[in-house]
């Protein structure tokens, strides 16, 4: 036996009805679900950097990968993106931790090359990780910020064939010609190191 057919207005009812259903991030056209397609590293949020602070590249096609190359920001997390997002500053990096819950932003792409070395050679060669914090702090060093940062840096170690070693998994203060001192003496390399590679 045939089923009647449910009306238009039945069928725009249940259509509407299963649309809602269906979580908003998955929608297509949504902000959410494009925010989801621009970020290289999936636990990320996308917080795009302004394009006045790096150079558009094409990643490891133009230029290999070699190092991750890890920064403190001297500021705190919001300020932080607040910079990043400023065209008069000058300065990014590819993702940055909170410190109070390890949550990640992605800010330029890791195809694109971020400002974050002070020497140009280093920055075509890496990702820069910043970490929401004062070298002087150790308390903003916190469990969930090494934990979310070591899982971040084994997968763009994986995803681009980069050793696990503290010959490649840089400090900013170990790149030539900088002035900077960070992560600084708290930041600990022992545990970050093992994270990374347990990851």
């Amino acid at each position: 036996m045939e089923r009647a057919r449910p009306s238009a207005s039945r069928r725009r009812f249940l259509k509407g009805a299963a649309l809602a259903a269906v979580p908003y991030a998955v929608l297509p056209g949504t902000r959410a679900g494009a925010q989801d397609q621009a970020v290289d590293y999936p636990a990320a949020e996308w917080q795009p950097a302004s394009t006045s602070n790096y150079t558009v590249s094409d990643r490891p096609a133009s230029c290999p990968l070699g190092y991750v190359i890890i920064h403190v920001t001297q500021e705190r997390y919001a300020k932080t993106l607040a910079i990043f997002q400023n065209p008069e500053k000058k300065v990014t990096a590819h993702y940055l931790v909170r410190s109070a819950d390890g949550h990640v932003a992605q800010c330029v792409r890791e195809a694109d090359i971020a400002w974050h070395a002070g020497n140009w050679h280093y920055n075509t060669h890496s990702i820069g990780v910043e970490h929401e914090g004062w070298v002087d702090r150790p308390a903003y060093f916190t469990d969930a910020l090494y934990e979310q940062s070591a899982r971040l840096t084994a997968a763009i170690c994986t995803k681009y064939g980069i050793p696990k070693d503290r010959d490649h998994i840089i400090g900013h203060y170990q790149v030539p010609g900088t002035n900077h001192t960070d992560p600084g003496p708290h930041w600990d390399w022992a545990r970050y190191m093992r994270l990374v590679n347990f990851a």
